[in-house]
């Protein structure tokens, strides 16, 4: 039997899935299939609506080593899971003559621990938490939540936190779940024979596609114990989010709270010498941290490293202790010193970090209106890492709709570690050997939408009102009949244009922080009156198709803010090397966020709409031709009549075609 050609496995999985096949997907799938021929890495931008995970899939599936797939979003993991991956393995399962097996796989934590579930969590005096299920009261939210995870865990085959629906809040997740550092092992577990997590474990050791997101790709890279299992070939789904996963990876925090955490966990355990130097230590960074202002430390500041090398030392000093002290009188003895270790470990982890003080890291003090004053540390870059851990000995394939800035692929390339595309490796230095690939979109983005730029309005400055914004918002909004996803910079503007607009026209406007996301967008979608305003998450995780959404609107250019301790660390050690560092940071960071914006308009091939930028920057600045170069080629305007007379157009026919 001759081996079938790559065209007609896409074709049957296609047909499976009831999708439509596309130009750009034939070519993602023939580049994806060289790639992992040549074990060579590839940079694919597809657009939405290619139909990018059977581009990667079925050419993976089809050279049979293997794969790993790395996600960002739950709902893509979802997607792969329970309706890609199985009908695509249906329908090559006749021409490969073999049926490959998928498992899902995440971080410990994300699965229920029945150790915990059974045994309740170790007790801490202050939290009087000791069985959760007996003492929280059955008719709080906490005490239901728990009480239906009981039942669930009856009922789960997965245990996995992600399953249980409708969800439960983070305080009671974390009284049945551990971390990899709290967990007893399966060896000396109790319930280790049915746990959850290592039954996770042994499906993806067996699966020829593993999935998995980009958290645990980073946990994997970072910490050298190996977490996946071996693979030949690596697919990173949802790319542009990968360098941000990464860096919350390799990110550590210190707050008083936790030390104070630790402290407790700990002092049971040990003999009361280092039970009292570790509580020392940790009123003295208390007492510091109550006088710490926000903004990055580029020394450490003498008190703090004093305070750090006391945590450090008095950390050590209870670590080597619960290594050699045992008390049979304190119950579930194990589980308790294990989640005091965990504790204590971190503590002198982040401390030792910041105290070694290298050049590669930055440490600054963050404020929280609730949770108080927080010491982080992050790394100046994970480009490095990234070159080193994710590139070697393996193919690499990084996809999404929005890879390409300012017309090439080499600032996100940067980023990821990799020299100038087309760069030859010598003898002595081996280079990541990639290409890029825009296999561009199914969509007729000049015909199907406008970018629209309100190149009269005035500079947004930092402070202050901006009347003449809120003017052409409720201009734009009223001439739309709604139908508008507003994009802000920041919470607070959101509510303000959410409140002004409110006020002035007669449209529902919805606020993200009101309700549930998926509840928001569920009401969005549902009635082409309703707005929609928000921040971040909705910048990329809306998709509304329809004349629900037709018209986009970003209120400013959405560069990092300039007291970003880390962004603007970045930014500095570029120019210190003789780069362009708010081109290489600033201005990539906002080319990234403006192009997954303007992908949240045409999500079917019957979008019509506007994307309104009230930004004149995007027209009047240096850099506005980069990012105008970042986003999808629709019709470009500055025009604010002609943009009036196009959004009533499109309400028009929108209000006849629903008639």
């Amino acid at each position: 039997m001759t081996k079938p050609s790559l065209p007609e496995l896409l074709h049957a999985a296609v047909a499976a899935v009831g999708g439509v096949e596309r130009p750009g997907q034939v070519t993602m799938a023939e580049a994806v299939a060289q790639a992992i021929d040549d074990g060579s890495h590839l940079l694919v931008q597809a657009g939405t609506g290619t139909g990018k995970s059977l581009g990667y899939l079925v050419p993976a599936l089809a050279h049979g080593d293997r794969v790993v797939v790395a996600t960002a979003t739950l709902a893509l993991q979802r997607q792969l899971v329970e309706r890609d991956l199985p009908r695509t393995v249906d329908a090559l399962h006749p021409q490969l003559r073999r049926r490959p097996e998928f498992a899902m796989l995440k971080g410990r934590s994300n699965y229920l621990c029945l150790h915990r579930l059974h045994e309740g969590v170790p007790q801490e005096e202050e939290d009087g938490l000791f069985d959760p299920f007996e003492t929280a009261a059955p008719t709080s939210k906490l005490g239901q939540d728990l009480l239906r995870l009981r039942d669930w865990s009856d009922d789960t085959e997965t245990g996995d936190r992600d399953d249980l629906t409708p969800g439960v809040s983070d305080r009671a997740w974390a009284q049945v779940s551990v971390t990899s550092r709290e967990c007893l092992g399966a060896s000396k577990c109790a319930y280790g024979a049915e746990c959850f997590a290592e039954a996770a474990r042994e499906r993806a050791k067996l699966a020829d596609v593993v999935v998995t997101n980009h958290a645990l790709l980073a946990i994997d890279a970072i910490e050298g114990a190996p977490v996946l299992p071996q693979h030949e070939v690596l697919i990173v789904d949802e790319a542009h989010e990968l360098v941000s996963r990464v860096t919350g990876v390799a990110t550590g925090e210190l707050t008083p709270g936790q030390v104070n955490r630790a402290v407790r966990r700990a002092a049971k355990l040990v003999d009361e010498k280092a039970a009292d130097q570790l509580q020392t230590a940790a009123e003295g960074f208390e007492r510091l941290m109550e006088l710490a202002l926000p903004g990055r430390l580029e020394e450490i500041p003498e008190d703090l490293g004093y305070a750090l090398m006391a945590l450090r030392d008095a950390a050590r000093a209870v670590i080597s202790a619960l290594g050699s002290t045992r008390d049979k009188s304190v119950q579930d003895e194990d589980a308790v010193r294990k989640q005091a270790m965990a504790s204590v470990e971190n503590v002198h982890d982040v401390a030792e970090r910041i105290t070694q003080g290298s050049e590669y890291d930055v440490v600054w003090y963050e404020r929280h209106d609730r949770f108080g004053a927080s010491l982080r540390v992050a790394p100046l870059s994970v480009s490095g890492l990234l070159r080193e851990k994710l590139f070697a000995e393996r193919s690499v394939v990084l996809t999404s709709a929005t890879l390409k800035l300012g017309g090439d692929f080499n600032g996100v390339g940067a980023s990821l570690g990799l020299p100038p595309e087309g760069t030859v490796g010598t003898e002595d230095e081996d280079v990541p050997v990639w290409k890029g690939l825009d296999v561009g979109s199914p969509f007729d983005y000049p015909r199907q939408g406008i970018l629209y730029v309100a190149r009269h309005l005035n500079t947004p400055g930092r402070e202050g009102s901006r009347g003449d914004m809120m003017d052409e918002l409720a201009e734009l909004v009223e001439a739309a009949g709604g139908r508008t996803l507003g994009l802000f910079s920041s919470m607070r503007a959101a509510q303000a244009a959410a409140e002004e607009l409110r006020g002035r026209l007669d449209k529902p406007i919805l606020l993200q922080g009101e309700d549930t996301l998926g509840e928001l967008i569920k009401n969005f979608a549902g009635d082409a009156e309703t707005c929609l305003f928000g921040t971040l998450s909705l910048w990329q995780g809306v998709d509304v198709p329809g004349p629900s959404c037709q018209l986009v609107v970003m209120d400013r250019i959405p560069f990092p803010r300039p007291d970003d301790p880390l962004m603007s660390a970045r930014q500095k050690a570029v120019e210190e090397a003789g780069g362009n560092g708010f081109m290489a940071v600033a201005a990539t960071h906002a080319a990234l966020l403006m192009a997954q914006g303007a992908g949240r308009l045409v999500r079917a091939t019957g979008d019509r709409g506007v994307v309104a930028v009230l930004d004149p920057r995007l027209a009047n600045a240096r850099y506005g031709s980069y990012l105008r170069a970042s986003l999808p080629d629709f019709w470009y305007t500055t025009d604010r009549n002609q943009v009036r007379r196009s959004l009533a157009a499109i309400d028009a026919a929108a209000k006849a075609a629903d008639a």
